[in-house]
C-alpha cells in the first residue's frame, strides 16, 4: 500500500488528471466522481422522515419477493431434475445395449467369415487358396499374425487454472495425431496397421466427430494403441520419421503421452468386408442435337466422398 502524496491531499476527486499511467491514476482514485457527488449531496441534504418510515417496509417487501421467486425456481429446478436424470440414465442404457449388440454381430460376422474362409479352401487348390490368403492379409480384410511395433498414444491429464478453478485447456489426442502415426508406420514399410483393434484398409477413415475419434465409423477412446506389423527396420524408420519427432514435441510441451515399442507376436484381426460399388456410364442425349447419340457424360469426381473435417490439427 502506498502512501498518498502531499500534492494530492485536498484534491476534488472530480478533478482528475488523466496522466499518461493511467492504470496507476484509476486505482488510486476508483471512485467515479458522480458517486462522491452523491453521497456529498446525501449528506447535506439528509432525506426525510417520511421517506425514512417508507424506506423500510419496502425494502422488507422486494427481499421477500425476490426470497420466493428464488424459492419457486428452487422448487421447479429439483421438481425436473429426476425427469431428467431418467431421461439420462434411459440414453445411456439404450447406448450400452447398441454397444452390446453390435459387438455380439461383429463376433458372429467372424465367425461367419471363418466359416466361410473354410468352406473356400476346401474348395479351392492348394496354391490358389494360399494366394487368396496372402492377398486378404495385403488388403486387411484376412487376420494376420507377427512381430512389429505398438505406437500408444494417450490424453494429457486434465489441469485446472489456480486462478479461476476452470480447464487450463488439457492436451488431447487429436484424428490427425493417428493419422500421421499411421501414414508414418505404412511410410516405414507396415505390412498391417490397427488402431485399438480396428484395422486399417485403403478405404478406412480416421476422422472426428465432436469430441469423439471414429475410425471406420466406430469411436475409439484413449489411450490409443497403434499397432503394425512389419520389418525389422520398422521402428528405425519410425523413430526418424516427421510424425514422430513431432508427437515427441507435442508431449514436451504439453504432456500427452507417446511411447513406442516392439511387439512380438502381434495378431491384428480383419476388417469388416467393404461394400463394393461399381461405376457405370451415363448415357444420355446430347440436348442440341449436334452431339453424337448415345455419348457418354462424365459424371462428377469423388463421387460418394466427402471432405474431411476441417481444424484439428497441430
Amino acid at each position: 500500500m502506498t502512501a498518498t502524496p502531499p500534492q494530492d491531499k485536498g484534491r476534488d476527486p472530480s478533478a482528475r488528471v488523466y496522466a499518461p499511467d493511467f492504470l496507476t491514476e484509476l486505482f488510486r482514485n476508483p471512485l467515479d466522481p458522480g458517486y462522491a457527488d452523491a453521497a456529498a449531496r446525501r449528506s447535506a441534504v439528509p432525506p426525510s422522515r417520511l421517506r425514512r418510515v417508507l424506506g423500510r417496509p419496502v425494502s422488507v417487501v422486494v427481499l421477500l419477493v425476490i426470497g420466493f421467486l428464488f424459492a419457486v425456481a428452487y422448487r421447479e429446478t429439483m421438481a425436473e431434475e429426476p425427469g431428467r436424470a431418467k431421461a439420462r440414465a434411459g440414453l445411456v442404457a439404450g447406448i450400452k445395449q447398441r454397444e452390446a449388440e453390435t459387438d455380439r454381430l461383429s463376433a458372429r460376422a467372424d465367425q461367419l467369415r471363418e466359416e466361410v474362409g473354410r468352406q473356400r479352401d476346401a474348395a479351392l487348390s492348394g496354391s490358389q487358396a494360399s494366394r487368396l490368403r496372402n492377398l486378404e492379409a495385403g488388403t486387411g480384410l484376412g487376420r494376420v499374425r507377427g512381430d512389429g511395433v505398438v505406437v500408444r498414444l494417450a490424453d494429457a491429464p486434465r489441469d485446472q487454472d489456480a486462478v479461476t478453478g476452470a480447464d487450463a485447456g488439457p492436451s488431447r489426442v487429436l484424428y490427425s495425431d493417428l493419422q500421421k502415426v499411421a501414414n508414418a508406420l505404412w511410410a516405414a514399410g507396415a505390412e498391417a496397421v490397427a488402431i485399438n483393434g480396428q484395422r486399417l484398409t485403403a478405404t478406412s477413415t480416421i476422422r472426428s466427430a465432436g469430441e469423439a475419434i471414429l475410425v471406420d465409423y466406430r469411436p475409439v477412446t484413449s489411450p490409443y494403441e497403434v499397432s503394425a506389423i512389419g520389418p525389422g527396420s520398422m521402428r528405425e524408420r519410425f523413430d526418424d520419421s516427421r510424425a514422430a519427432d513431432l508427437m515427441r514435441d507435442v508431449q514436451r510441451t504439453t504432456g500427452l503421452s507417446f511411447g513406442v515399442k516392439n511387439a512380438d507376436g502381434l495378431t491384428l484381426p480383419a476388417a469388416p468386408q467393404p461394400r463394393l460399388r461399381y461405376a457405370e456410364p451415363s448415357v444420355s442425349p446430347s440436348p442440341s442435337g449436334s452431339g453424337v447419340a448415345g455419348s457418354t457424360s462424365p459424371g462428377p469426381s469423388g463421387s460418394g466422398t466427402s471432405p474431411s473435417p476441417s481444424g484439428g490439427g497441430r
